[in-house]
Formats: C-alpha cells, sequence, structure tokens
C-alpha cells in the first residue's frame, strides 16, 4: 500500500502550471459517447478517476488515445449500453454515464456510482428529470434498468436543488431529445458552462449555462470537435492552502481568476496576498493565519465544499476561532478526526458545524485520507506542520491531483511517495 511522508516546516516557492479540472472532463468525457463523432480533448490530467471514464468508454465500444495531456475519443463503434458494477463504483460522478447512454442508444444498465465516501448523493433528481423526460427507470439491487420506448422528448425541468450532477445528466439526454429541454435552478458552476461550450462545438445548441436557467435544443446531427479544458479551480485553492499553512510565495500559471472569485475573498482574509496578471496567480503568506470569523460552503457562486476541508487545514493553525458551516454534505466532515491527530482543536456540533479553534504549530503524525479532497487537506497540513506526517490511502489524491508529490517538491516541500513504511 502506497504511503506519502512529509516533513514539515519548509517554505514554498517557485512555479507551477495548473492542471485542467477533473469535475469539468468527467462529463465531457461522457458527452464524448453520444456524438458518434472524434473528440479531442486537451488540458485532461493524469488522474485516476479519469482513467476510470476512460475505461468506461473503452467498455461501451469507444476508442480512445491519450498522448500527454490530450486525449481523443471516437466514438463511432460505441456498441455497448451495460456498464458493470465494478466500473460504475471505480468514481461518484460515473452516474453521469446514465444520461449519456439513454441520449446515444435510448436504453441503459448502469448501478449505483462509488468514490468517496462524503455523504449522501442521492440521485432522485437526476431519475425524476430523467423520467420527465420519457424515460422507463426500473431499480433493484442497486441497478438500474432504463429504457426511452418513445424516444426522449425535451420538457422544463426544474430541480428543487441546484445539483451539479442532475443538470448535467439533463443536459446529456437532452442531446438527443425532440423539442427543447429548460432546466431552471441549475447549477451555475464554471464546470456546468465548460459542458455547454464543448456541446454547442459538437452541433449542440445551449445557452445561459453558468446562469440558472439552461436552455438546449438538438437536431441530433453531430460534429467532431476539438477542446480544451478549464482550469482546476479547487487544485487551484488547494495551493492557496498550501502557502496559507506553510508560507512562502508561488506563482501558478493558467489560473481563470473568475472562477476563484468566491475563495479569494476568505484566503484573503485569513492573510493571503494574491496578485494576477493574465493567466497567472501570485500567491504568497507569511506568519500565522488569522481566523475567518465563519464559512459556509454553498452551491456556486458561493465558497465550494470541495475547498472546505482545505481552508479548514489553514483555520486549524489561525490565530483565533473559525466557524465552518457545511450545507452540502453531511458526511464531508472525516478529515477532523485526522487534523485533531495533528494537535488540530476542532469540535463538530450536529454533524454540519465544525468549531475550529487555532493552534500556533501542528505536529507530524500518522493519518489516513478518508476522501479526495480531505487527504488533500492532511497534505497541506502536514507541510506546515513540525515534524513527519505519514499519509495512508493516498489514492484518494490521486483521483483529483495530479502527481501531487511531484508538484510539491518542485515547489519545496519535503514530501515522498513511498510503496511501504520500511522504504
Amino acid at each position: 500500500m502506497e504511503h506519502i511522508i512529509i516533513n514539515g516546516g519548509n517554505e514554498l516557492h517557485g512555479s507551477v502550471k495548473l492542471q485542467g479540472s477533473k469535475n469539468s472532463i468527467l462529463p465531457i468525457l461522457a458527452a464524448s459517447a453520444v456524438t458518434g463523432k472524434v473528440s479531442v480533448l486537451h488540458n485532461c490530467p493524469r488522474l485516476s478517476d479519469v482513467d476510470a471514464a476512460i475505461n468506461i468508454l473503452c467498455h461501451i465500444g469507444c476508442k480512445v488515445r491519450r498522448h500527454g495531456h490530450t486525449v481523443i475519443v471516437d466514438s463511432s463503434g460505441a456498441d455497448s449500453f451495460d456498464i458493470p458494477d465494478d466500473m460504475m463504483r471505480e468514481m461518484r460522478s460515473s452516474i453521469i454515464f446514465l444520461g449519456a447512454l439513454l441520449a446515444r442508444f435510448g436504453k441503459a444498465r448502469v448501478t449505483a456510482p462509488g468514490g468517496c465516501e462524503i455523504g449522501l448523493r442521492p440521485i432522485d433528481l437526476h431519475l425524476s428529470a430523467l423520467r420527465s423526460m420519457g424515460a422507463v427507470i426500473s431499480e433493484q439491487g442497486g441497478q438500474l434498468d432504463c429504457r426511452c420506448p418513445d424516444g426522449l422528448t425535451g420538457r422544463h425541468i426544474t430541480l428543487n436543488f441546484p445539483s451539479v450532477g442532475a443538470t448535467e445528466n439533463v443536459m446529456l439526454a437532452a442531446i438527443s431529445a425532440k423539442g427543447e429541454t429548460v432546466i431552471t435552478n441549475a447549477a451555475r458552476e464554471p464546470e456546468i458552462a465548460d459542458l455547454a461550450d464543448y456541446l454547442n462545438k459538437c452541433g449542440v445548441t445551449v445557452s445561459g449555462a453558468g446562469q440558472s436557467v439552461i436552455r438546449i435544443i438538438s437536431d441530433g446531427k453531430f460534429c467532431s470537435a476539438e477542446h480544451r479544458i478549464i482550469p482546476d479551480r479547487i487544485v487551484a485553492s488547494t495551493f492557496m492552502a498550501a502557502v496559507a499553512c506553510a508560507g512562502g510565495s508561488i506563482c501558478v500559471a493558467g489560473v481563470e481568476k473568475e472562477h476563484l472569485a468566491p475563495v479569494i475573498p476568505v484566503f484573503e482574509a485569513a492573510g493571503c496576498n494574491f496578485d494576477f496578471s493574465g493567466d497567472e496567480m501570485t500567491a504568497e503568506f507569511y506568519g500565522r493565519p488569522r481566523r475567518v470569523r465563519r464559512l459556509r460552503t454553498m452551491p456556486y457562486p458561493g465558497f465550494p465544499t470541495d475547498s472546505q476541508a482545505l481552508f479548514m487545514a489553514v483555520a486549524a493553525k489561525a490565530n483565533g476561532t473559525s466557524v465552518v458551516n457545511e450545507k452540502i454534505f453531511e458526511n464531508r466532515f472525516r478529515h477532523v478526526p485526522e487534523l485533531v491527530k495533528m494537535g488540530a482543536d476542532i469540535r463538530v456540533e450536529d454533524c454540519c458545524v465544525a468549531v475550529v479553534e487555532g493552534v500556533r504549530n501542528l505536529h507530524g503524525a500518522k493519518v489516513t485520507a478518508c476522501d479526495l479532497r480531505g487527504g488533500s487537506a492532511l497534505a497541506v497540513a502536514a507541510m506546515g506542520a513540525q515534524g513527519q506526517t505519514v499519509i495512508e490511502n493516498i489514492y484518494h489524491i490521486d483521483r483529483g491531483c495530479e502527481a501531487f508529490e511531484d508538484v510539491f517538491t518542485s515547489l519545496g516541500a519535503d514530501i515522498r511517495r513511498v510503496q511501504s513504511l520500511q522504504e
């Protein structure tokens, strides 16, 4: 079993290139299966979740090639609507293939998704929306058997929560639906807009992405497309948190400042300084972080739940008390007991509120990554801690952060990956 070993206390300095967005490439890969054409996708990060999505594409009959950070998908030969249970359980977002398969084949057989255990991610919004578009769905033993006997029809769909996954699934299904599909209370995340940009290049007409009402019209005629994936805003916030914990000054290239608007004020309040020039962000911090009185995660453009654990690593060292209110997932404080092992003073109230009493110093410990963002937060905390930290279950980090130890080693962190603790 692989581990990451981090010796804390090194300031971070240097430059790094930001990877492409994990949360953007996955639905776009699913969408590429629908068109029956060739999609050339640039800036694709090398992640285990991306590998899992590519394996699904190959299973259903697509031809996929990767050249560095470019992935080429030829979906002309796709011929299977059945995704095995083990493939579905490789990642939580695998459910987006449901809408894609229904659009391509008019039927789909999938199981409940896997991935991080950050809380319930009910897919009732997905299923009710797809049923309204004409899908007949039966559920038994965790398996979904879906068919569209009369094809898919565009509908006016109002989501009772701006779910990213449900918005994406409806957009994918709408690619082959008759008439116009309108999604009200749609998710507004930048990744939704990136999916829309890709679909427009494929010949679909999508408008309103990034706003609360999205309209999709398609005539079922698609074309090959070339698209560049947007930068990963959550990994950008990982660099922010790392500088706030360890100190130093780093330059991150390939940043989209607008996508970071929800997190910049929070890290500035904690004492970080940022300078933006073109697509480059310089992040600088020295000293001890300041407390942030209250942080609440919200759908975009609010503070992202994916950055909550990263902020908590900073708050654990802050001068004063910070309160974190997690409004998106009910089980997203699994990193808290691990931070406590490192000396953090955190108490959780009512499952969704964490009171963080900042301590002057964290110390190294043996900890376990329980999910992707929590694992990244432990690593960030370890860079600013005294002594050595050993992180287990680092496959979680590999799901969303490309070459994590190599990137931070290049910035001056003392971090290495080992196969066993005897190495």
